[in-house]
C-alpha cells in the first residue's frame, strides 16, 4: 500500500505498533515491509513515541524522539491528521479496540466500526449473526477450556457429532493461524491445544465440501453496497488455505479470478455477500468467503480488514472489476474521511 498510494494526493505518516503495543513513526520505506518468507518484517522499538491527540478537539499527532548521540529527547508536530487507515489483522487491529481509541479521539478512520469489527473477529457470533440473517453458515461448536474440564464427555460428544475432518480454530485469530484440519479424532487434542494457544475460545467446525469462492465488499453506512466478481481458491499440494500460501506465497495453492461461475451463481453470491456485510452492519471493506456446494453457498467467514497484498484476493478481485489498486486505495481514504462529516 505504501507503493501504491498516490502521493500527488495524501501524505503518509506511517506508525507502526511494537510488540510491546509501544505506537512508533515508522520509515516510509516499502522495501521494509517486502514478505520474506525467511524473515517476516516487524516494527521495532526505535525510540520514537507517536502521540495521538489529547482530546477529540484536535487530530493533532505529535512524535516524541529520543537522540542518540546526546540521549535527550524532543517533541514535534507531525500535523492534523486527516483520516487513519488501520492496516491492522488480529486482535487489538481487526476486533473493534483500536477502532473504538479513534471513535473516542474523533478521528476519522478507515473500514468497519467497532460493532462490525468485533462481530467479524469473532467467528462465534459472526456464525451467529449470519445463521440469524437466514445465511447458511458451516455447522459448528464453540469450546471453551472450562466448558471442556466441566464436562469433557458432553463436549467431545457434540464436536463428534460433526463428523470428520473437522477444523480446530482459535475464535479471533486471523490470517489462519492456530487453524489445524483434524481428519482423526485422535488429532483432536493436540489441534485444540494449537488453538488455545492463540485465544480463550475455539471452534469446532465441520468440513464443507465444495469450491473456496472469496469476493470484495465496499460501501455501507449510507452508501451504496458494491461487490466484486468472484475469485477461486484452488488447493491442491496442502490441506487447506494457510498462512504461508495467503502470504508467503507458498505453492500448493492457486488463486483464480474471476472464477468461473455462472451468471446466475455470480449473482447469488453477491447478493448473499451483501447480505452478510449488511448483517454485521458493514462499513468500509470486507472480504465475504464462502463455499460453493451441491446445495448452494455457504459462508465461511467475513474479513473486516482483508490482505492488501499483491497476491491477496481482495485487490486482485476489486482490479478484476475494473478498479485499479490505487484507486482502491483512494476509494477507502476518502471514505474514511468522509466519516468525520457525519
Amino acid at each position: 500500500m505504501l507503493r501504491a498510494i498516490d502521493r500527488s494526493r495524501y501524505e503518509v505518516i506511517p506508525v507502526g505498533i511494537t510488540h510491546d503495543g509501544a505506537f512508533v513513526l515508522e520509515s516510509d520505506d516499502p522495501d521494509r515491509f517486502a514478505l520474506d518468507p525467511a524473515h517476516l518484517p516487524e516494527v521495532a522499538d526505535n525510540g520514537s513515541r507517536v502521540r495521538w491527540p489529547e482530546s477529540a478537539s484536535s487530530r493533532e499527532l505529535r512524535v516524541t524522539t529520543v537522540s542518540a548521540e546526546t540521549g535527550g529527547s524532543g517533541e514535534r508536530s507531525l500535523g492534523d491528521v486527516d483520516v487513519v487507515f488501520p492496516i491492522l489483522h488480529g486482535r487489538f487491529g481487526e476486533d473493534g479496540t483500536i477502532q473504538g481509541l479513534f471513535e473516542l479521539l474523533g478521528l476519522p478512520y478507515v473500514g468497519n466500526g467497532v460493532l462490525a469489527s468485533s462481530v467479524g473477529m469473532d467467528k462465534h457470533f459472526t456464525k451467529t449473526v449470519l445463521e440469524g440473517a437466514g445465511i447458511a453458515v458451516a455447522p459448528w461448536v464453540t469450546l471453551t477450556r472450562a466448558a471442556l474440564d466441566e464436562n469433557r464427555e458432553l463436549w467431545e460428544r457434540r464436536t463428534k457429532a460433526l463428523g470428520l475432518p473437522v477444523f480446530v480454530k482459535p475464535a479471533r485469530a486471523g490470517s489462519s493461524v492456530g487453524v489445524t484440519r483434524v481428519s482423526d479424532w485422535s488429532e483432536l487434542d493436540a489441534a485444540l491445544e494449537t488453538a488455545f494457544a492463540e485465544d480463550g475460545t475455539v471452534l469446532v467446525e465441520a468440513a464443507v465440501v465444495g469450491r473456496e469462492i472469496e469476493c470484495g465488499v465496499l460501501g455501507g453506512a449510507g452508501t451504496d453496497v458494491r461487490v466484486s466478481v468472484a475469485g477461486e481458491v484452488v488447493v491442491s499440494g496442502r490441506e487447506f488455505y494457510d498462512f504461508e500460501a495467503k502470504y508467503l506465497d507458498a505453492p500448493g495453492v492457486e488463486l483464480i479470478c474471476p472464477a468461473e461461475l455462472g451468471d446466475g451463481e455470480l449473482f447469488e453470491l453477491q447478493r448473499i455477500a451483501r447480505r452478510a456485510f449488511e448483517a454485521i452492519g458493514g462499513e468500509g471493506l470486507a472480504r465475504v468467503d464462502v463455499f460453493l456446494t451441491d446445495e448452494g453457498f455457504v459462508v465461511n467467514e467475513i474479513n473486516t480488514m482483508p490482505g492488501f497484498t499483491p497476491i491477496s484476493m481482495f485487490p486482485t478481485c476489486w482490479q478484476a472489476s475494473g478498479l485499479a489498486y490505487p484507486d482502491l486505495i483512494a476509494e477507502l481514504i476518502d471514505g474514511g474521511h468522509a466519516r468525520g462529516s457525519r
